[in-house]
């Protein structure tokens, strides 16, 4: 039935661009604001393709449709397009065409129009698309929005109300914060920025809400200006209390829909608008100087005050009990005999259970990934009613989950055995897990980026030929995002520098394809190390409290000061952990992390 119901879309599409005089239309992921994770109203790839992950880039012409996706998705996309008429297009894999390039060759006559709505793409993937587009012969059409008419049962822009996320959890006060953002704009000689990102505008000001799937933002816009700032925001999300907060800080409100009315009003000064972040419409609509440079607030949000650094502690305790008493439920499940009573989504759901009873929780962070046996391989892998697998004793379960709490954001991930294993699995669960412990063990320089760290953890596996195509770690939110940035480990070139405070995860992991997964992290904060003659040093502090799974290890892989790793994170785990258990999870705790040896 939903095969059906997207080719009917796309030719309810292919009428409108017919109308419209279009040879093609693109969808990207992402909303307004240029977020991960959007808003149903702005879920139009997922709509027209059928795809539901949070990364890809749909496109249809009149005869065709494909759909460009990462490796996260590559077998998820792969089992949800089939029979929708759209071919999957596997980026950054040898042979695989741009968008541009594929557009090329759809025709033989030129010139061509293709469209776009240019308020759900960033100011630079227009200009981009643009100019590879037009060495084509095609030109890029970007004030349509053909879901306006053609998605019937839209759903609205979401209206939920904004929240105050109070000073002893936030620590540092927005008034403050919007100082600082006025000093780093007079550095890069600019009277005003507008803050377009979700996350970014609820840091700025000490707000939260629940206007995105788990993560706890608002749908708005922010003027910053030397003089005053301005939050667009739909009136009805905002009551006294938060008026009041917003007073304090110096913050006006005005209508969200007004804010391209107010940019076409200001004719003097210099604005900084983000390339990568500010919408391509919105960018046109500014009637005064633009300057392109990366906004200030991003480096400003990583790096985490001493309150925010407590915060996440005290989170990733509760949530280490809560995972305690899952690991420990789920092993007496295995040892009944019962483990095939479960599913996939029953673990889910119970792990949000035992997340549910901790004081602060607010939600789960991301959707949990459940895979069991070779669902596992599917990085992110979501289980569904048609999908959801029965446990089996034996093999392993990959289980990657989080939670919001008012003082902290949580995300961690562990590949449990549920009985015996092959030599394989064993195998490459510990060289997954060596390659975890090296990443940790890590010293590095202040101002090194990710990408210079990456090949510590990947080198394990690359010494085995194995790789991961995804990231080894990006950066985590306070009670925000749990993807944030700028910072990132990864292989690919990022070259935001490290600095300590920031948080990242460390998450590295190998997928057998028909078979099973492993993938292991942790998130861990950026602390100093010493300072030398050459510079500040720096460390990881793990945050993340959680037994790691010892059945699997092949402990003569492991080198000495690895074990001597996995033996001090376990002894810390116990400590921290066990004055907050009862006894019968204390004693469970300490077999779970009794020391590996030969």
């Amino acid at each position: 039935m939903q095969k059906e119901t997207i080719r009917k879309r796309v030719e309810a599409l292919r009428t409108w661009m017919s109308k419209k005089q279009l040879d093609a239309f693109i969808f990207p992921s992402t909303d307004p604001h240029n977020g991960e994770y959007v808003p149903d109203h702005w879920k139009g790839r997922e709509w027209i393709s059928g795809f539901n992950g949070s990364a890809g880039t749909a496109v249809v012409t009149a005869d065709s449709a494909a759909l460009w996706t990462d490796s996260r998705y590559f077998i998820a996309a792969q089992e949800q397009l089939e029979g929708t008429g759209f071919t999957l297009m596997r980026e950054r894999i040898l042979g695989t065409p741009s968008i541009p390039e594929w557009l090329g060759n759809q025709w033989d006559e030129k010139p061509r129009k293709v469209g776009i709505d240019g308020m759900t793409c960033c100011h630079d993937m227009v200009c981009d698309m643009a100019c590879d587009l037009e060495l084509r012969g095609i030109q890029l059409v970007t004030d349509l929005d053909p879901l306006g008419v053609i998605w019937e049962d839209r759903p609205p822009i979401p209206q939920h109300p904004v929240v105050v996320h109070p000073m002893e959890y936030a620590g540092e006060s927005a008034k403050d914060k919007i100082g600082r953002i006025r000093t780093a704009l007079k550095e890069r000689y600019c009277d005003a920025i507008l803050v377009t990102t979700l996350d970014d505008i609820a840091w700025t000001l000490n707000l939260r809400g629940c206007d995105v799937h788990c993560n706890p933002v608002f749908v708005a816009y922010l003027l910053v200006t030397q003089e005053k700032a301005t939050l667009f925001v739909n009136p009805q999300k905002v009551d006294g209390q938060v008026m009041a907060h917003l007073d304090a800080a110096g913050v006006e409100c005005d209508d969200y829909d007004r804010v391209g009315e107010c940019l076409r009003g200001m004719t003097t000064g210099v604005v900084l608008f983000d390339p990568a972040v500010v919408n391509h419409t919105l960018w046109q609509q500014v009637g005064c100087e633009v300057r392109e440079a990366t906004s200030p607030i991003p480096a400003m949000k990583a790096v985490k005050n001493a309150v925010e650094i407590e915060g996440f502690r005290r989170a990733m305790e509760r949530d280490g009990v809560a995972m305690v008493k899952f690991l420990r439920w789920l092993e007496e499940k295995v040892e009944k005999g019962e483990v095939a009573t479960l599913t996939e989504m029953a673990v889910d759901r119970q792990l949000t259970a035992f997340r549910a009873e901790q004081p602060l929780f607010r939600g789960i962070s991301f959707d949990t990934i459940a895979g069991y046996g070779y669902h596992g391989a599917i990085v992110h892998y979501e289980a569904t009613e048609e999908t959801d697998a029965a446990l089996q004793a034996k093999g392993f379960l990959l289980l990657d989950s989080g939670g919001q709490y008012l003082d902290g954001t949580t995300d961690i991930t562990r590949t449990i055995a549920l009985g015996p294993l092959t030599e394989e699995e064993r195998r490459v669960y510990t060289l997954v897990l060596k390659g975890h412990i090296r990443l940790q063990m890590l010293k590095f320089p202040d101002g090194a980026c990710g990408s210079q760290l990456d090949a510590v953890a990947r080198s394990p596996l690359w010494e085995e030929g194995l790789n991961f195509l995804h990231g080894t770690g990006h950066g985590v939110g306070a009670y925000l995002n749990v993807h944030e940035g700028p910072h990132q480990v990864r292989m690919e070139w990022k070259p935001a520098p490290l600095h300590a405070g920031m948080t990242l995860t460390d998450e590295p992991g190998i997928y057998v394809e028909g078979k099973f997964g492993v993938r292991i992290e942790n998130t861990i904060l950026i602390t100093p190390y010493k300072t030398t003659d050459f510079g500040k040093f720096l460390q990881f502090e793990t945050l993340t409290l959680c037994p790691i799974d010892l059945k699997p290890v092949i402990a003569s892989l492991l080198s000495e000061e690895e074990k001597e790793w996995l033996n001090q994170y376990h002894l810390m785990v116990r400590r921290r952990l066990s004055p907050l258990l009862d006894e019968e999870h204390r004693l469970w705790l300490e077999k779970a992390t009794s020391f590996i040896e030969d």
